[in-house]
């Protein structure tokens, strides 16, 4: 058994040799790249914390100091020395670790953060409660991986610095990324210190200037402190974070785990908030990730260890089908451009930005800024489409609604990795967009079920410069095509039978359950409709129409069941009049632990089987009742 293996909790950390600290970040590395190279996950971020991490619990007492990781999928370095190395081959799976920080898993583990740019506000409530308390802890926030670009962290640091009596450290993990290479003003600023060769070897002559001479201890630290901020301010500019009032510390090579010890544990004696600056290299230790130009390994699939490629290769997936097609349509229409919030490659836009450079944007982990900025290009004359993942639009719902929908731009939102994404855990799943959406006056709503129907819906979508427009899909595998019988309006007829005994209205990929239920359902004598209605807001006033011409609606969708396209549809068919009995299937609004996708619908009942079984005892009550 190694070192970590032995390890029961972060405080075994403070009796290691030097040379076991060494050998400790060899087989943290070691598991890190065994483990994601069979379940999956990330990669990148954890490889570059490992110092990191070994230095922040050597130097703080966890739990007694909280520790709160941004973002959350950088924690598994920390998951490790809390105790949880040996559970590592359960990492993504049903029942195993989850991929992030998690309250149920360990004392160790504050904040089951996977959305980025909180944990200063979270560490800032902290902060504040122990002083209100009188508890005399350290809050330790780790934020890094492109999180310091969105605004909710800059909110935070404000008022961190505005009272200098709490014990709050912020360590600024400075891998110069998130997925991609971290942009904007600020990432400019910090690249500035990080690539400057002047900064640390001006700063080394005066280190061992100042160790030479005869006083030492604080009067030595406060000399070279104030050194430091003027060889900072002449060769890097980068007063933004003292002028905020925080005191700085860095930059500090974050793989020389003593260095890292030492800024840190400075920092702790301060006993105010303070700053630390650490640079890291994503992917350290691991040749093939830190030489992936596209997100160094970032998130991986199942991978070769020897080569870093994936061991199978995945179908055609959805966002492969936007990508293309968002190039045909930007070839066509010099008008659209293109946003994302730090993820260009993740949701598609990458094509579109290897083409067309001056008409994508990304705007940092940012998503309110992405939505509202879109909006002014709309009135500037552009169609922006905005690609974020499903679970991220929640974070900028208010500008979609007041700022965009309220002044009628046309402005495109694709939702990729929508619904039930499974390995990710609870906040990743895309759940709550078409319900959120569903309130928003004007805005236009589409789930393709299929990569034929995504690429027409995506252009019916550019094409409206009055109204927000959504198109929504799942993670994973296109689906195979399913064509329609008819179109009526704006929605298909996916089969119908002469007998009007059940109308199934399938939203997006559900297209294809439905068709496998409608089969169930025949086999037991009934009539079934299936359509899809393309467009889940507005509905064609003739699908409203059609649910009275049957003696029983199902719906299936995707997303919560509360507010979504099967309770909307619920209401349209209430408000016309029409009395026929609705069946909702939906997700249940509950926050879904990690397991993969087919798994997680499983146990929701969202199978063609339990929607056919449901169906049918529904459709023999209705029998007997009448």
């Amino acid at each position: 058994m190694g070192i970590l293996g032995r390890l029961s909790g972060p405080s075994d950390l403070k009796h290691l040799s030097e040379d076991e600290l060494d050998q400790l970040a060899a087989e943290i590395r070691e598991l890190l790249i065994v483990s994601v190279a069979s379940n999956g996950g990330h990669l990148g971020p954890n490889l570059g914390v490992v110092e990191l991490g070994i230095a922040i619990h050597r130097v703080f007492e966890s739990p007694k100091d909280r520790v709160v990781w941004d973002t959350g999928h950088q924690s598994y370095v920390h998951k490790m020395l809390t105790g949880r190395a040996n559970e590592f081959g359960s990492l993504r799976t049903e029942g195993g670790l989850s991929g992030y920080p998690s309250r149920s898993e360990s004392e160790h583990d504050w904040v089951e953060n996977s959305h980025a740019s909180t944990s200063l506000s979270y560490a800032d409530g902290m902060a504040k409660a122990n002083l209100l308390l009188g508890k005399d802890d350290h809050v330790v926030a780790v934020i890094g991986d492109g999180a310091l670009t969105g605004g909710m962290a800059w909110e935070a640091l404000n008022n961190i610095a505005a009272d200098q009596d709490r014990r709050l450290v912020v360590i600024v993990n400075d891998n110069g990324r998130s997925y991609t290479p971290t942009v904007g003003g600020l990432a400019n600023r910090l690249t500035e210190i990080r690539t400057n060769p002047k900064y640390e070897t001006t700063l080394s002559a005066i280190r061992e200037r100042l160790n030479a001479t005869p006083f030492g201890g604080t009067k030595a630290y406060e000399a070279l402190h104030a050194i430091k901020k003027g060889v900072k301010d002449a060769l890097a500019p980068q007063g933004m974070f003292e002028d905020l009032g925080l005191k700085y510390i860095g930059p500090v090579d974050g793989h020389d785990r003593a260095s890292v010890e030492r800024a840190l544990a400075q920092a702790k004696k301060f006993g105010g908030p303070v700053l630390v600056h650490v640079l890291t290299t994503k992917g350290q230790g691991y040749d093939i990730a830190v030489a992936n130009e596209n997100d160094q390994m970032h998130q991986a699939s199942p991978f070769d260890r020897a080569t870093g490629e994936a061991v199978t290769i995945a179908p055609a997936g959805w966002t492969s089908v936007f990508r293309d097609e968002i190039v045909r349509i930007a070839d066509e229409r010099p008008d659209v451009v293109g946003i994302t919030a730090a993820m260009l490659y993740p949701v598609g836009l990458d094509a579109f930005a290897d083409k067309f450079p001056d008409r994508v944007f990304d705007v940092g982990i940012a998503e309110q800024h992405a939505v509202t900025s879109a909006a002014g290009l709309a009135m500037g004359g552009l169609h922006p489409v905005v690609a974020v993942y499903a679970t991220f639009i929640n974070r900028a719902f208010d500008q979609v609604l007041l700022d965009v929908a309220l002044h009628k731009c046309g402005v495109t939102f694709v939702l990729d990795r929508a619904g039930v994404t499974g390995d990710d855990g609870a906040s990743h799943n895309g759940m709550w967009d078409m319900s959120l959406l569903q309130i928003v006056p004007g805005l236009r709503l589409a789930a393709p079920r299929d990569g034929s129907q995504l690429r027409e819906l995506l252009r019916e979508a550019v094409d409206v410069d009055d109204a927000p427009t959504v198109i929504r899909f799942a993670k994973g595998a296109v689906c195979d095509d399913l064509p329609a019988i008819e179109r009526i309006g704006t929605f298909d007829v996916l089969s119908r039978d002469d007998a009007r005994d059940v109308l199934i209205v399938a939203v997006g990929a559900f297209g294809h359950l439905a068709a496998e239920a409608a089969d169930l359902v025949r086999a037991a004598g009934y009539g079934v409709t299936v359509v899809d209605p393309r467009w889940s807001k507005p509905f064609d006033p003739a699908l409203v129409q059609m649910a009275g011409d049957h003696d029983l609606v199902v719906t299936v969708e995707d997303n919560g069941r509360h507010g979504g396209v099967g309770s909307a549809y619920t209401q349209a068919v209430r408000d016309a009049g029409i009395e026929t009995p609705i069946r909702v299937h939906g997700i249940e609004q509950e926050f879904l632990d990690h397991a993969k996708r087919d798994v997680i619908l499983g146990r929701l009942g969202l199978t063609a089987r339990s929607v056919a079984d449901d169906t049918l005892a529904r459709l023999g009550r209705n029998s007997a009742n009448g």
